[in-house]
């Protein structure tokens, strides 16, 4: 069950079918998966980043200068 905010260490090992911490590292970086190292070396993935985030609709709005009038 998804209860922690990064996938566990079990999860990583199935994400990238591999226990090993360094072939998990090479494994992120070469398909281009958000991560970063904790205190000990260990690749850590923020579930968001597998699951994504709803597109946030984004106002369109003209260009406008920043020059004080």
């Amino acid at each position: 069950m998804a209860d922690g905010i990064s996938l566990s260490r079990s999860e990583m090992a199935d994400l990238c079918r591999t226990p090993q911490r360094a072939r998990q590292v090479a494994f992120l970086v070469k398909n281009g998966i958000r991560h970063y190292l904790d205190a000990h070396g260990w690749p850590v993935v923020l579930r968001s980043t597998l699951e994504g985030l709803p597109a946030q609709e984004q106002a369109a709005t003209g260009w406008k200068p920043n020059k004080a009038a």
